[in-house]
């Protein structure tokens, strides 16, 4: 147990390192405007029983910590509002953290202090960290007590729950990355929504304007990420961590060197368009609302704001394959502390949240985020938002083929390092195959650890 602490005490440093990016395969809080009020929803969701409020006199306080600001931070207050009217017992205090690594980097203090909230919620790349050193509670004993099972919640979206045997964290806010397409834009040149890399390299670089000896207008474009090359080394065969965790799985196998070669590529001839670091995805989303370039790689929670803010006709799409289709999940789920007194008004709360007509799926559907249940999707207020923002299944299509190979306690630190090898070849120009060369040594030695 030393030797946990000891990672996961050190980990705020590596996440200091990473301050001014845009989150690394953890995609900041989206704050997206939606494009209309939802519906009230009916009692459509799966009914459970609830669990005992703890008393002592008054009311029992769960603390919940979240990283959502903006709208979504209004939606996330709604939320804890229509709980707490429905449940004089229990009064749940919701306080805004900062994004995902920040809150991540309080957490682990307020652990060591004896601190912690009750209900966090954790961008799910971090989720293992903190199950590795035992300080969440495993929520299957919880599931079964309320006549519920993980069989309810979206497959998709739950490859970031369960870690030795325990269920310790339930989707959220989650969101995965997708194509976002300018169709005019294509229309303009003939050209078809690409759905291979072929196909995009062909249709980027017939979309990009050179005018004096630079560019006017570019093909393709996507923040400065770990989400996107992962995306893509999934996409090629490859894995970020190979079966053991004990090295890299895209360097061997020749896919590495295949995703950058193909960015680079693509990046000579105006067909990408790399954005600086800092403010990147606020940069590339202003280029593709402005017409500045005529697909975009971003999150599916951004679907919203897009809508709201184009010209022209906007459609999404699946990121295309090379020799499959793939795409890894973002954004995070929410945890009960084990050290928590308040067990079961935090689990009132948790099942509240996931299951209950007026808990999340009014969230979801306020804010863009992808259904997380079962019963969301079935839904007649999903369905009927569906309709209405077709743009928005495609996002929830996709999840078929979701997949997250960059899981271990590790990642955090190997992911400041990978940041460096993006860096090296993508604004640097240095050699792909002696940068990824240097990773691999790197990523192992960190593995060893």
């Amino acid at each position: 147990m030393k030797q946990k602490w000891s990672i996961l005490l050190a980990i705020p440093m590596t996440l200091s390192l990473l301050a001014g990016c845009s989150g690394g395969a953890s995609q900041p809080a989206a704050t997206d405007k939606p494009d209309a009020a939802p519906p009230k929803p009916a009692a459509t969701e799966q009914q459970a029983k609830p669990a005992e409020p703890a008393k002592s006199g008054g009311k029992t306080t769960v603390q919940f910590w979240h990283s959502l600001g903006g709208k979504n931070g209004e939606y996330i207050d709604g939320l804890i509002k229509r709980f707490n009217d429905s449940h004089p017992d229990i009064e749940v205090v919701g306080t805004f953290q900062g994004g995902y690594d920040e809150t991540v980097t309080k957490l682990q203090q307020a652990i060591a202090s004896k601190t912690a909230p009750d209900v966090s919620m954790l961008e799910r790349a971090y989720i293992e960290m903190f199950a590795d050193a035992d300080v969440l509670e495993d929520l299957n004993p919880l599931l079964k007590g309320s006549n519920l099972s993980s069989d309810l919640f979206t497959p998709g979206l739950m490859g970031h729950s369960t870690f030795n045997n325990k269920l310790v964290a339930l989707p959220f806010n989650r969101s995965t990355p997708i194509m976002h397409i300018n169709k005019t834009m294509l229309d303009e040149k003939g050209l078809a929504i690409p759905t291979t890399w072929d196909e995009l390299k062909k249709v980027a670089e017939a979309l990009a304007i050179k005018e004096n000896g630079s560019y006017s207008r570019y093909g393709l474009t996507m923040p400065y990420d770990t989400w996107y090359p992962i995306a893509m080394i999934s996409q090629a065969g490859g894995k970020f961590f190979n079966d053991s965790n004990k090295s890299i799985g895209f360097y061997d196998n020749g896919v590495g060197a295949k995703v950058f070669n193909y960015l680079k590529q693509l990046q000579s001839t105006g067909g990408l368009y790399y954005p600086p670091a800092q403010d990147s995805g606020n940069i590339t989303s202003q280029m593709f609302i402005n017409g500045k370039v005529g697909i975009m790689f971003g999150s599916t929670g951004s679907i919203g704001s897009l809508a709201g803010a184009v010209k022209f006709n906007y459609v999404t799409a699946f990121l295309p394959k090379d020799q499959m289709f793939a795409t890894p999940t973002g954004g995070a789920n929410v945890a009960m502390l084990s050290g928590t007194k308040n067990k079961a008004a935090a689990w009132e709360f948790m099942r509240w949240m996931e299951t209950d007509p007026q808990g999340g799926l009014q969230f979801i559907l306020q804010s863009g985020y992808l259904p997380f249940t079962k019963a969301m999707v079935e839904s007649k207020e999903m369905k009927e938002l569906w309709t209405k923002e077709p743009n928005r299944k495609v996002a929830y299509d996709q999840l078929q083929y979701a997949v997250d190979t960059n899981k271990d306690v590790a990642w955090p630190e190997v992911m400041h390092e990978f940041f460096s090898a993006i860096e090296a070849i993508m604004y640097d120009s240095k050699n792909v195959q002696t940068t990824l060369d240097t990773f691999k040594k790197e990523a192992e030695r960190i593995l060893k650890k």
